[in-house]
């Protein structure tokens, strides 16, 4: 595999993946705990990007600094985790550090448990680099203390180490979704700036008639303009606020709506296309569904 190959090249199996890191075969053909210090690959022979088929969860066991969120610094550096789910583009990362441990784990081997279906409630999975998880050392004994029981159930194969394992990775999971909670908090003055910027976002967005444009907001748009994740953008609403990204923008559209009922002679047809509706009568709907009247009611609460 060439880097000039545009397509991203795919690991179907972990083996696969082991064998390109110079890695020895894996203990479990559908899991793998990886001690990153035993990657020994020439980056250059590496694909310039490259999809897996399974999961990633990598800790770095330090990042060598305090890291800095807007004017701040905070002193997270005992280690940081990044999330990886099936199908998402990877890129080789011109980094040297390999301290800490890497856990693949394929969507076959988690199929017939709970969290087969309940792994997707984990909006880690979907968050960018620069939103990676980083760990207190308290945090971070938790994590390794998981991933080396992982390590140790996967010397042994036997009737119950699925189960075992599953129960480990999930455990993992949960830990690192409180950890995401408290990076919330402690970013919690950055994440203030970070929502009054989307809150001017959405208001220029509707005065400058975007929306008659482009349709209404979307998350995506959002967490583009803002260069967030989608995921991390709703999740960091919902720690501040209790309510996600898309809760965000109808309460906007609600807001901006009442405005124009209230203080303008335009038809609510018109109002629907201004805020970006594609029919009068979904606009409509929404409003009604969102504060139990219709247009014409609201406006005429004000006659």
């Amino acid at each position: 595999m060439k880097k000039e190959d545009k397509i991203p090249y795919q690991f179907n199996a972990i083996s696969d993946l082991h064998r390109v890191l110079g890695l020895p075969k894996p203990l479990h053909p559908l899991v793998s705990l990886v001690d990153n210090t035993q990657i020994s690959v020439d980056k250059n022979k590496l694909p310039e990007s490259f999809l897996l088929n399974f999961y990633k969860i990598s800790f770095k066991a330090a990042l060598g600094g305090r890291i800095k969120y807007g004017q701040n610094y905070y002193d997270f550096d005992e280690g940081g985790m990044a999330f990886t789910a099936p199908n998402q583009v990877l890129a080789v990362s011109d980094e040297t550090e390999y301290r800490g441990h890497t856990l693949l784990f394929h969507p076959d081997f988690i199929r017939n448990y709970p969290l087969g279906k309940s792994i997707k409630n984990f909006g880690f999975f979907s968050y960018s680099v620069n939103e990676a998880l980083h760990l207190s050392e308290k945090e971070r004994t938790v994590i390794t203390t998981i991933m080396r029981n992982i390590e140790e159930e996967l010397q042994v194969i036997d009737d119950s180490s699925q189960d075992i394992i599953v129960a480990h990775i999930e455990l993992l999971l949960h830990y690192s979704n409180r950890f995401y909670k408290r990076q919330f908090i402690t970013r919690k003055a950055v994440n203030h700036d970070l929502l009054t910027k989307m809150e001017a976002l959405l208001s220029d967005y509707f005065n400058n008639e975007t929306a008659l444009m482009k349709g209404l907001p979307t998350v995506q748009y959002l967490a583009a303009e803002l260069n967030v994740s989608p995921h991390y953008l709703s999740d960091m609403l919902r720690s501040l606020t209790g309510q996600n990204a898309q809760q965000h923008i109808q309460e906007k559209v609600i807001e901006k709506a009442k405005e124009i009922l209230s203080i303008s002679n335009l038809s609510v047809a018109e109002i629907a296309y201004q805020l970006g509706f594609e029919h009068p009568q979904s606009f409509h709907k929404f409003f009604k569904k969102k504060t139990n009247i219709s247009p014409l009611q609201f406006r005429q609460s004000f006659n």
